[in-house]
């Protein structure tokens, strides 16, 4: 065991699979451990560089086997797959991880913390419910439509068809009807109260941490999306730049270059999908405020007559991905060029 200075981990629920290899990258063994064995195995090696894939329990493996003594690094699973030989088996796996972490090249996923762990809970909490309540409206609606009872659009008018249901003299609905929606109604209440009791706790966190007091001061970032970034990025210093940052949230054109023609598709959609959707829809609320106010930002209104809106929407939350990079790593809040300009023009 005294030669091992590599290890392969193919994380599992009860059985593990764990590869070792020397200095020279020769293997030197490849066996199954127990969920109780671990630690105990871990704890018998001398320092190693322990490679795993980032994927569920990673991140608490890591803690431990760091605490130990060992260098742990985590890879995403897609930069893992291509050292994988033939076959999928945990051995092959574990194989794979132990060659690739090893490149020089290879990029990894910083280790979270369990409080970093608890804030993406919350976030995660928050979108389960939503999706929870819009199937619940979407079924609302549907219900009633069949009756020929329609409500505008909005969940802001879901109101509306909640009154008909509770008003036992509308000849409308058939008591079973009125029966099974009162159910759904009620569903959505509650959904909407626990929705709105996680955002408060999030505003509440929101105000006590200094970064996400400045990332809120950037037009479209409000405490979830700070939340989300603070959760989700917890070492913004490892991207070389904003656009690397926007680009690891899938912001960025995907590139079918080749034979020095330069060609650019559509945004990756790469790295992290709920903070790509958060920033989105902040970015979508900013043009719905530049719409009809003249002095705010005429550059985007400009591109609102030329471009479909969601596609400034997706450039906005580019540009807003790099300025939230730029304030976690340079400091500072977020400075309106508008106001900047009309202060610096004399009186």
């Amino acid at each position: 065991m005294k030669d091992v200075t590599t290890i392969g981990l193919d994380l599992a629920k009860q059985v593990f699979q764990v590869h070792g290899a020397d200095a020279e990258g020769a293997p030197f063994f490849n066996r199954k451990l127990r969920r109780a064995e671990v630690l105990r195995f871990f704890a018998k090696l001398p320092p190693c560089l322990v490679g795993m894939e980032a994927c569920a329990s990673a991140h608490y493996w890591a803690r431990e086997i760091a605490a130990i003594g060992h260098d742990v690094r985590l890879l995403p699973p897609q930069y893992v797959k291509p050292f994988v030989k033939r076959g999928k088996t945990d051995a092959a796996d574990a194989e794979a991880i132990a060659e690739a972490v090893t490149r020089k090249t290879m990029r990894f996923v910083p280790v979270k913390t369990s409080e970093q762990q608890a804030a993406v809970m919350v976030l995660k909490t928050r979108a389960l419910l939503v999706r929870q309540r819009t199937q619940a409206i979407n079924a609302l609606r549907s219900h009633m439509g069949e009756l020929g009872i329609i409500a505008p659009t909005g969940i802001a008018n879901v109101k509306s068809l909640a009154v008909i249901v509770r008003d036992e003299d509308d000849v409308r609905l058939p008591p079973a009807a009125r029966f099974a929606l009162t159910e759904i109604v009620e569903q959505i209440e509650m959904l909407a109260a626990r929705i709105d009791k996680l955002e408060r706790e999030i505003v509440i966190q929101a105000r006590k941490d200094e970064d996400m007091r400045r990332l809120t001061t950037i037009p479209g970032v409000g405490a979830i999306i700070a939340m989300a970034v603070k959760a989700f990025v917890p070492d913004p210093a490892g991207f070389k730049s904003a656009r690397h940052f926007a680009a690891w949230i899938g912001l960025t054109p995907k590139a079918h270059s080749s034979g020095g023609k330069e060609r650019l598709g559509r945004i990756s959609k790469m790295g992290n999908p709920e903070l790509r959707s958060l920033l989105t829809s902040g970015a979508s609320a900013v043009l719905r405020h530049v719409r009809y106010h003249d002095r705010a930002w005429p550059w985007l209104k400009d591109m609102l007559a030329r471009r479909p809106f969601k596609v400034v929407a997706v450039a906005l939350a580019n540009k807003i991905a790099r300025m939230i990079w730029a304030l976690l790593n340079r400091g500072g809040t977020y400075r309106n060029p508008m106001e900047m300009m009309e202060a610096a023009v004399p009186a």
